[in-house]
């Protein structure tokens, strides 16, 4: 039986995409958006708090007081998985949630001062990540980048402004 030296074995050919994956927008979009996700992700990792979280400390920021479902409508969430969310957010302290005075079935939800300074924490963290995953284009491109996909965006989910 013979044995490969891997000092002197050839390299094994590098994987490479379809051509046609390749040239392709949406492609593309996926594939960043997925490397992104992870990379915020692993940033966020110390923290114990994810992108969801995030996404919703800084809606409640903007909006200071929204209802569960509101919340959920605003980001998108499936209201189930938001309940988790909360409950998370709410064991940490960085979320107060309260019967509406109006509707007693519904909770009013809103961002204590612990979650505004975990929420800067979050912005700062996904911030440096992004300068480091956009490290190729210069701040003319990104910004020109941020346009395009702000442009196509909000042409498709009217949650986005143009």
């Amino acid at each position: 039986m013979s044995t490969i030296d891997p000092e002197t074995a050839p390299p094994l050919p590098r994987p490479r995409l379809p051509r046609e994956f390749g040239a392709s927008t949406s492609y593309a979009l996926k594939r960043l958006a997925m490397l992104l996700k992870t990379r915020i992700a692993e940033a966020l990792e110390p923290t114990g708090l994810s992108s969801y979280h995030h996404a919703v400390l800084a809606l409640l920021e903007e909006e200071p007081s929204e209802t569960q479902a509101q919340i959920a409508d605003a980001l998108g969430y499936d209201r189930s998985h938001l309940v988790g969310v909360l409950d998370e957010l709410e064991k940490r302290g960085l979320i107060a949630r309260e019967r509406d005075p109006d509707d007693r079935r519904r909770h009013v939800v809103s961002l204590t001062p612990d979650g505004k300074e975990a929420l800067g924490r979050l912005r700062t963290l996904t911030r440096q990540t992004e300068d480091e995953f956009f490290v190729m284009l210069d701040a003319d491109e990104r910004a020109a980048l941020q346009s395009l996909l702000g442009r196509v965006l909000a042409g498709h989910d009217p949650r986005c402004p143009a």
